[in-house]
């Protein structure tokens, strides 16, 4: 997934966005006259800056001639009371985009915010933080890039460009020896491989198929430092389930390679924004 996201993929979310609460006409903003005006953007708390392209996307959308002075950018780390946005628009744009603008900004800065806070805990132990695929739905590709923008790692994107064997996988094939081989023979079988593993059995039986890539999935501390000690730095080792901000710091002491948390995108407190028409 490049650094970037696609504008296509920007311009159509910002639209349904729009379509879902402005629908049929915004009835509060036809009340006011024509006009152009100044409004500011402010963050009301120390946050990374995530969402640009999507603020921009929604004045643009609902006024083409709108011109936008940004204060700082995506990966920024803002203050409290700074001033983030400047937009010079029609003012029923900026009444009818406020609410969404504000929406986008608020999801996403929260992501690379938590993003932010897990890759600094990690950063001097060389460990990677890595997201999961619990992300709200139809925003994956949005919340992954603010993930990548608060400095942490996405896993797979979806289910189409690696495969994650877990325990369902691994019963519907028959074991994990033959999900294995079904898909070594498989039409895809140059896709990254990772096995979930819930017992030393399990991950026993990994090694001896020559899996490059283990999730450890809710194994303790403890367990985790076993594990590595086990696995000596042959297969690359990833710690994944209840582990948080508090834990952190025991994870990476294990020995692991990387650690994966759903709490970067699903456990997200929204960043506190607020725009004011001069």
């Amino acid at each position: 997934m490049s650094a970037a996201l696609p504008r296509d993929y920007i311009k159509r979310l910002v639209r349904s966005a729009l379509d879902e609460d402005i629908g049929s006409g915004d009835l509060s903003a036809q009340l006011v006259p024509r006009r152009r005006a100044l409004a500011r953007i402010v963050v009301r708390e120390a946050a990374v800056l995530c969402g640009c392209g999507f603020a921009e996307g929604v004045f643009a959308a609902l006024d083409p001639d709108c011109r936008l002075g940004w204060c700082a950018g995506d990966g920024d780390a803002l203050e409290p009371d700074q001033t983030v946005l400047e937009v010079e628009a029609d003012v029923r744009a900026l009444l009818s985009g406020e609410r969404t603008a504000l929406n986008f900004l608020q999801l996403l800065s929260g992501t690379a915010t938590a993003a932010r806070r897990w890759s600094e805990a990690a950063a001097a132990s060389g460990v990677r933080v890595r997201d999961t695929r619990k992300t709200l739905p139809g925003l994956r590709l949005a919340q992954k890039y603010a993930v990548r923008i608060g400095g942490a790692d996405n896993h797979r994107i979806g289910l189409f460009d690696a495969f994650l064997l877990k325990e369902n996988h691994i019963a519907a094939a028959g074991g994990l020896p033959e999900a294995v081989a079904a898909v070594r023979s498989g039409s895809h079988a140059d896709a990254p491989l990772q096995i979930e593993v819930e017992t030393f059995e399990e991950l026993q039986s990994a090694l001896e198929l020559g899996v490059e890539s283990v999730l450890l999935d809710n194994f303790s501390v403890q367990e985790c430092t076993r594990a590595a000690a086990l696995v000596d730095g042959r297969i690359h080792l990833e710690a994944s389930g209840s582990i948080n901000l508090d834990t952190l710091a025991a994870y990476i002491a294990t020995g692991v390679d990387c650690i994966s948390s759903g709490a970067l995108t699903k456990h997200v407190r929204a960043v506190d924004f607020s725009m004011n028409i001069q």
